[in-house]
């Protein structure tokens, strides 16, 4: 009777071990967070502010002239229900525009979650936190891409 006692006490204390999300903000209102698809790379810091979007120094809209792009760079901010509640910044590198776009959108909903961390459970229902880890498969010797062979010929 004793030790199933003592194995409820370890049920309790294992539930007040669990994480809790806190908010991290630096000392100028920001919160930070890397994101990552494909081989580039993105910076993001989110403030509270209008709803400026800026990519490598330039208005998304520029940088990411594609709707497509546009659109998978916002979808965090949409389906938060918070458009135009805060100043995005972000610095991207490596890969394509795709890649870049995507790279954008993980460290936007990462720093969002860190920001405000009631929005956690309604960014990973939509799969915004989870990094997308496909990427391109190395050419091996004796093939002509990853996994194509040359031309073969009977002559």
């Amino acid at each position: 009777m004793a030790d199933l006692s003592s194995l409820k006490d370890l049920g309790t204390s294992a539930e007040a071990a669990a994480p809790a999300h806190v908010r991290k903000v630096d000392s100028l209102g920001r919160s930070y967070a890397t994101g990552k698809r494909k081989d580039a790379v993105a910076r993001v810091w989110v403030k509270a502010g209008s709803g400026k979007i800026i990519v490598n120094g330039k208005d998304f809209t520029a940088y990411f002239a594609r709707p497509v792009l546009q659109m998978i760079l916002r979808q965090p901010i949409v389906a938060a229900a918070r458009d135009g509640q805060f100043d995005i910044v972000a610095t991207v590198a490596g890969g394509g525009l795709s890649g870049q776009a995507g790279a954008v959108r993980h460290g936007l909903s990462k720093a969002l979650t860190y920001f405000e961390p009631g929005l956690r459970s309604v960014l990973k229902k939509g799969g915004f936190l989870t990094r997308d880890s496909r990427v391109v498969e190395r050419k091996k010797y004796g093939k002509a891409k990853a996994r194509r062979s040359f031309q073969f010929s009977k002559r």
